[in-house]
């Protein structure tokens, strides 16, 4: 067995919803996704959140998973992801929750520096008022921050904040963070029919934008099954109208309409694969039918976890998704209450 396999039998258990991936990534090429936090814990419960609705809303930041167990999950998936001629372009922070909960969100962040991958953020902004958070997260190489509504009444419809939260607050974080920022800043908005896409609410966005001024600034529809099952994306004219509206305030502005594509990385346990990458990332009928061609196996396997709870099938729109079934305790991290 090769040092990589070794390391990858000695860590199975900690890959198991910790680290996932490489997946497809519209903006990040192959990511390597990390999952920090324990099962749908955040300080939002999005409408269109693909993991679900929030179980734990929570805005104080605590320890989960120690840094160095962590980092050395990464390292050994990477290792094992480049001994099968794989590669990975970033290291990603991508959990089914905030990862700035996570009060080792900075120390995780530096002892992948010898990882020699740069590292990505996806966090909704929430805490960068704090200035913890700001200082933690400016270790990051890629940082994207959502900005779905500069509108209080707007945002607590589509973004439903824990309740200490104030929208005025959150944007001047994001103000501060992107005037102290060196690396690469950009944001996202997911645009929800009836909510947060008329051409109003786009200007009075595109006018926060321009001040934010990130390096793209990304525009996203509802493509994977939302928490809530009303939820629809805009048509195609409405998402031209918004790219149109933004693009006369910021820099670069593309929409993420179109599918990543069906390439996920493999370490060879493919049960593993399919259900550390489906807790965050549910995944098309047409990737799982790649993911089982690659690792010579069938449709069997998904019905097995299915029988066996771990796993659910989810029709949206015309399109079947297989999402981690949550239970407590599944994506690795012990569960923790609201508070």
């Amino acid at each position: 067995m090769d040092r990589a396999a070794e390391r990858g039998t000695d860590v199975g258990q900690e890959w198991n919803g910790l680290v996932f991936g490489p997946v497809p990534s519209r903006r990040l090429g192959r990511s390597l996704g990390i999952n920090n936090i324990p099962a749908k814990t955040c300080s939002y419960s999005c409408v269109y959140c693909q993991a679900g609705r929030t179980t734990a809303l929570e805005i104080e930041r605590r320890p989960f998973v120690p840094p160095e167990r962590l980092a050395g999950a990464v390292r050994a998936r990477v290792d094992v992801v480049r001994s099968g001629g794989d590669h990975v372009d970033y290291v990603s922070f991508v959990p089914d929750g905030e990862p700035t909960l996570d009060a080792n969100l900075g120390r995780t962040i530096e002892r992948l520096g010898d990882v020699g991958i740069p590292v990505a953020v996806l966090t909704n902004g929430s805490l960068l008022g704090r200035p913890d958070v700001r200082d933690e997260l400016s270790r990051a190489d890629w940082v994207s921050v959502k900005v779905d509504a500069v509108e209080e009444d707007v945002w607590r419809r589509i973004d439903r904040p824990h309740g200490r939260l104030r929208l005025g607050a959150v944007l001047e974080g994001l103000l501060r963070f992107a005037d102290s920022f060196g690396g690469m800043l950009v944001t996202e908005t997911m645009l929800v029919a009836g909510l947060n896409d008329s051409p109003e609410q786009l200007e009075r966005l595109a006018g926060f934008l321009a001040r934010l001024a990130p390096r793209k600034a990304y525009l996203s529809i509802p493509t994977r099954p939302p928490a809530e099952s009303w939820v629809r994306a805009p048509g195609e004219e409405r998402v031209a109208e918004a790219r149109r509206i933004l693009s006369r305030s910021c820099r670069s502005v593309e929409a993420l309409t179109a599918f990543e594509g069906v390439s996920f990385g493999s370490t060879g346990r493919v049960a593993e694969d399919i259900l550390a990458t489906a807790a965050v990332h549910p995944i098309r009928e047409e990737a799982m039918g790649a993911i089982l061609e690659r690792a010579a196996a069938d449709w069997s396997l998904v019905r097995s976890l299915i029988a066996e709870g771990r796993l659910e099938e989810v029709v949206y729109g015309d399109r079947r998704f297989y999402r981690r079934k949550a239970r407590a305790g599944s994506a690795g991290n012990p569960r923790v209450r609201a508070t």
